[in-house]
């Protein structure tokens, strides 16, 4: 008997994928979305045409969703059915022509390498201890490019042998190598003399690298873009610019300027789709186009 094809779906889902509670909740109201456009019951999924999928995502395209919303309900179609061609439930593919989603979606936010070097600097407006620990704190994500769930949780014994790679496990629960620089080390050497200030005197044993005397025992992701709001602002950096995943897609986008291999980059952030990385090429493309434009001798003849 051939198995139900939502069903073997979302089995793949949670036990190949990992994926949480809330992504497959998210897919089954995505799918389900589809079958009500298609006025059809879940066996008929594999019975839609490529016309059929087509005029579902014209019609997401029309609804004047975020951009998100619009990008998980293609990735929850188009994964759907791959898996269902994969595992020989179905002989066709009907979004496989289909392009991802492109309206509405930004290109992300980066700072350049200079007001990275002006916001660490910045934190030194604050008192010693305070400006110790976050310059750690934002040394470490744009060394990195770990997300901030990923940096609050970091646990002390992770660095105390000064390693310059750190084991980090994301989304899904999968791990990932992530490099510390030199400069990185040298930051969490310094953090970690002071680190005992941030304890309560009878917490010596909190395991938290970035330790809180709060309820979650670690600084809270609000705390850090609160931080990191008031080191744009001494830096003269508009602070609508500046947040914990900006460090990242700075990281990202550095990267990719200096020559590294796109397959390598989207292993460090840990992205399952590469696609997801791609968009970091063309902020780099563009950041670059604007370098040449500004400074190459035969643009400003030609401007002039």
């Amino acid at each position: 008997m051939r198995p139900d094809p939502l069903t073997a779906f979302f089995e793949m889902l949670s036990v190949e994928r990992n994926a949480s509670p809330r992504t497959r909740e998210a897919y089954g109201h995505d799918l389900l979305d589809l079958r009500n456009h298609a006025g059809i019951d879940a066996d008929g999924l594999l019975t839609l045409n490529e016309g059929d999928i087509a005029g579902f995502f014209a019609a997401l395209d029309a609804r004047g969703l975020a951009s998100s919303t619009l990008q998980r309900k293609r990735a929850a179609v188009r994964q759907f059915y791959r898996f269902c061609v994969r595992e020989g439930l179905s002989d066709n593919d009907p979004s496989r022509k289909i392009a991802a989603a492109k309206k509405g979606r930004p290109l992300p936010k980066i700072l350049s390498r200079q007001e990275v070097d002006a916001l660490i600097a910045a934190a030194d407006a604050k008192d010693a201890h305070q400006a110790t620990r976050l310059q750690c704190l934002i040394e470490i994500a744009y060394a990195s490019g770990m997300r901030v769930s990923e940096i609050v949780a970091l646990r002390l014994d992770a660095v105390q042998k000064d390693p310059a790679y750190l084991i980090v496990k994301g989304k899904g629960g999968t791990e990932r190598l992530v490099p510390l620089n030199p400069s990185a080390r040298a930051a969490i050497k310094d953090y970690l003399d002071i680190r005992p200030l941030f304890l309560n005197a009878k917490d010596k044993a909190n395991p938290y690298l970035f330790c809180s005397r709060g309820a979650e025992g670690h600084l809270t992701r609000r705390r850090v873009g609160q931080l990191l709001d008031e080191a744009a602002l001494e830096a003269g950096i508009d602070p609508a610019r500046v947040s914990p995943h900006v460090l990242r897609h700075a990281f990202a986008t550095h990267l990719l300027e200096g020559g590294a291999d796109l397959r390598v980059v989207q292993t460090l952030l840990g992205h399952a789709d590469i696609s997801t990385t791609q968009v970091y090429t063309h902020v780099a493309t563009e950041r670059l186009k604007e370098v040449v434009e500004t400074h190459h001798p035969l643009s400003k003849r030609r401007a002039g």
